[in-house]
């Protein structure tokens, strides 16, 4: 299992990204050897469109199984309910207290997107 997340920064301290599609960095935790690898989101932070589904499938790449992330909009969640990924809501917080709160059961899955397309 993978867990990723969109985040601001590199560093575990620095905070969710309410961007999905357009977020600085991707981090993923594999919570099993609590290993922390961080991708930056370059071709995506200034798409002209695709910027939702092309991090999804940045994020379905890195195996990832659950996603977190401040807003999801509705080409980037389509695709991850047709892959299987579960994706969560989180913001004003780190990506450590992402995780923790991810680990304590206290995140809402979405059952949904959060916002409309091209979102910035």
């Amino acid at each position: 299992m993978k867990i990723a997340i969109s985040a601001t920064g590199e560093k575990i301290s620095d905070h969710v990204d309410p961007r999905f599609g357009r977020c600085q960095y991707f981090q993923f935790f594999d919570p099993i050897s609590e290993n922390i690898e961080t991708v930056k989101n370059e071709e995506n932070v200034n798409a002209q469109s695709g910027a939702g589904v092309q991090a999804a499938e940045l994020v379905a790449n890195h195996d990832a199984d659950v996603v977190i992330t401040g807003n999801c909009g509705p080409k980037a969640f389509a695709a991850f309910r047709e892959s299987g990924i579960k994706v969560f809501a989180c913001s004003d917080c780190s990506v450590g207290e992402a995780l923790e709160k991810y680990k304590k059961g206290e995140l809402a899955q979405l059952q949904d997107s959060t916002v409309q397309g091209h979102w910035m």
